[in-house]
């Protein structure tokens, strides 16, 4: 156990030599043995609901009593279905061929030397987010299963849900004789521990940031080991002139009002001035719904749209709010989404295939989507199990980040004696 009254830099020193040392036995573990200790803590949380589902319940009301929005409180809630869909994401990771000790390429050179590089375990990964609980989960899952020790501090909104699947997820790992430590929630919610852990260096190899813009931020600032992370989901879905109307009125809404609240929703949506229907494709979305922030073209399709601002454009509503924009073309989408967009997912939507193919060629984002729903941004849809996020950064990982981005590689150099003259 912890002391809470060590400060947050002895309290994430404790816990950093504690994962240090999990992580070198998980080294030596065999895959076989994480994924039995996956299996395991997969059936205590369906085991563990009621319990799970109460702790939820003192979170929700708290966070209710505190004023949290309607999209924070989606993602905090956890129900029947959300605890076996987190089970079975635990699961799905546990069934993933695992990449480790994969040999990425080798080659031999005119000396003789073998060289090999393979996929090893990144060591300890700390992983800071906020509101949703099956994070805790989620990251468990991925960073054990790729070899790696992990730290986890989740939000304060969410601390008794997180303590109670932390404690089944550590239920699973012991019993399959795997360290209690190799996955450890930090037990506090003091935000001075937030700087402790950014600052460890000498105990933690990634930080990956979950959470909201200020969050991420300030955790882009203030670190001194590198980072994984996205600032923003500001998505935008183009509306071809070649587009299907169908089609676009039913991918537009879903990639707004699935779940307003994921990072994978669509914020703007961008139509072609040559498409046949933006009257119908506007009305679908306040029909559902959604509040529509326009340009001028887009307030004359219906009364109901309201004049959009220059700061809408830059804006990640993660509500049932849109902002919709008439545009020249593609390359006019294409000019829109480098100005404002997030580099995180964009989406085409055309019957023209030649259209198509240039959009997911010249979009710098780090998923680029044809005739298909933004909200399908997730690691879990793209068959990669449970996701330790969406990374819009250009090193090391890019998009959604599962078992391969939780890894590094070393050069293996076998010899038969050579001296270097």
């Amino acid at each position: 156990m912890n002391d809470l009254t060590q400060t947050p830099e002895m309290l994430i020193a404790t816990m950093g030599a504690r994962a240090r040392r999990a992580a070198a036995l998980l080294a030596s573990a065999s895959d076989a043995q994480k994924a039995d200790a996956l299996l395991r803590a997969a059936q205590a949380l369906r085991d563990g609901a009621p319990a799970i589902l109460a702790a939820n319940m003192r979170d929700m009301e708290n966070a209710a009593a505190n004023g949290l929005s309607p999209a924070m409180l989606d993602r905090l809630k956890l129900d029947d279905a959300r605890i076996a869909a987190t089970a079975d994401g635990v699961e799905q990771v546990a069934r993933l061929h695992n990449p480790l000790g994969e040999v990425i390429e080798e080659s031999e050179r005119p000396n003789g030397l073998k060289l090999s590089r393979v996929r090893v375990p990144l060591g300890v990964i700390g992983i800071i987010y906020e509101s949703r609980p099956n994070v805790t989960a989620d990251a468990a899952a991925l960073c054990l299963r790729a070899g790696n020790a992990v730290i986890l501090r989740g939000g304060s909104e969410a601390k008794e849900s997180n303590r109670a699947i932390h404690t089944a997820m550590v239920q699973g790992i012991v019993a399959a004789g795997l360290p209690e430590d190799a996955v450890q929630l930090v037990p506090t919610t003091d935000r001075a521990v937030v700087g402790a852990l950014l600052k460890a260096s000498q105990y933690i190899d990634m930080i990956v940031p979950r959470g909201g813009k200020s969050l991420v931020a300030r955790v882009q600032e203030e670190a001194r080991v590198p980072v994984l992370a996205h600032l923003d989901g500001i998505n935008h879905s183009y509306v071809d002139a070649a587009a299907d109307p169908a089609m676009a009125s039913a991918l537009v809404v879903n990639a707004k009002l699935r779940r307003t609240g994921v990072c994978g929703a669509t914020e703007t949506v961008l139509v072609d001035r040559g498409y046949a229907d933006p009257t119908a494709l506007v009305r679908a979305l306040l029909d559902a719904g959604c509040a529509v922030r326009g340009d001028e073209a887009v307030t004359a399709l219906d009364g109901r749209v309201t004049a959009a601002s220059e700061e809408d454009w830059d804006t990640e509503y993660l509500e049932a709010i849109v902002s919709v924009r008439m545009v020249d073309g593609m390359e006019g989408a294409l000019a829109h989404i480098a100005a404002h967009g997030s580099h995180h997912t964009d989406a085409i939507i055309t019957e023209d295939a030649a259209i198509a193919e240039h959009f997911l060629s010249a979009c710098d984002s780090a998923i680029v989507m044809w005739n298909a729903s933004t909200q399908f941004a997730d690691g879990g849809e793209f068959g990669l199990g449970a996701e330790i996020g969406i990374s819009t950064g250009r090193l090391h990982a890019r998009g959604p980040v599962a078992l391969e981005g939780l890894t590094t590689y070393k050069w293996l150099v076998r010899g038969a004696g050579q001296v270097r003259p």
